[in-house]
Parts: structure tokens; C-alpha cells; sequence
């Protein structure tokens, strides 16, 4: 029963990584160049009406992460307790919890409260400037979530 728990919340874990991280890359790579490219300036309602999309499918990958991520944790045999940082492969997952909770605060400091200050703004400057703030902070995500993905390798490596 341990090893059925495990491997559907291994399974669960990587689906819900593969679409928030996936749709990260996607949105950076190939819907805002692809945007911009054909509607210019009309690029940022497409990117808010994406974006009202993408979150909520967000949200739920990053739940998903959470309690997946609790089991995973839990059933591992190289898991001495929270707090203890005995082994490499404790201090490795710590160091990827940190980029996680960096991913984290991003995603919902853009979703609840930088994208509301972009939709209230009343002039085109600002816009420009907060969707800027915005997209740079896709970017640093994509960045930390290239980071947390190098961290599952190791703590993969460290746990056999």
C-alpha cells in the first residue's frame, strides 16, 4: 500500500510541476513574444485575458505540489524530521522548499496584487512599467523554477 501511495503522489507531483513550470516556459517563450509580434501594444489584454487562465490552473498545481510533495516527504526514508538537517539530502530538499517558497511569493504577489495595480492604472507609462515588472518576474520564476528542477535531480541522486 506505501509503494501505491508513493508512486500516485509522485505521479501527482510531477503532472502538477510539469503545468505550472510548463506553462511558465510556454507563456515566456512562445505566447508574449508571439503577442507582442502580431498585436503590439494590444499584446497586454491578450497577456491579463491568458493570464485570468493560466492562474487559477496555477493555484491548483501549487496545491497539488504542497500535499504531494507532504507525502513524498513523509514516506522518504532519508527524511530525519523538520528541522533536522542530518543528512545532504534533508539539506538539499530544504534548499529547494526556499526556491519553492520564492516561486510561491512571486506567483501570488503578480496574481493578487501586481495585476490588479495594472488593470486600475490610469496612464500608459505606468502600464508599460508594471506589465515590464510583471513579465521580469515570469522570468525570475522560470529561473527559480530551473533551480528547484536541478534540486529534485540532486535530492533524486542523494536518495539512493
Amino acid at each position: 500500500m506505501r509503494e501505491i501511495i508513493l508512486a500516485g503522489s509522485y505521479w501527482l507531483h510531477l503532472i502538477a510541476t510539469v503545468i505550472w513550470i510548463g506553462g511558465i516556459t510556454f507563456l515566456l517563450f512562445i505566447v508574449i513574444p508571439s503577442a507582442k509580434q502580431v498585436l503590439g501594444v494590444e499584446a497586454g489584454k491578450l497577456m491579463g485575458e491568458v493570464s485570468k487562465r493560466f492562474t487559477p490552473i496555477a493555484n491548483y498545481s501549487i496545491i497539488f505540489l504542497i500535499a504531494t510533495g507532504a507525502v513524498l516527504t513523509a514516506v522518504n526514508k532519508q527524511f530525519s524530521g523538520i528541522g533536522n538537517f542530518g543528512n545532504s539530502w534533508s539539506f538539499a530538499l530544504i534548499v529547494k522548499h526556499v526556491f519553492v517558497l520564492g516561486m510561491v511569493a512571486v506567483h501570488f504577489y503578480r496574481g493578487l496584487i501586481l495585476a490588479p495595480m495594472i488593470t486600475k492604472t490610469g496612464t500608459a507609462s505606468e502600464k508599460a512599467s508594471l506589465q515590464k515588472l510583471s513579465l521580469n518576474l515570469v522570468k525570475v520564476n522560470f529561473c527559480l523554477g530551473l533551480i528547484v528542477l536541478l534540486l529534485s535531480g540532486i535530492t533524486s541522486i542523494l536518495n539512493y
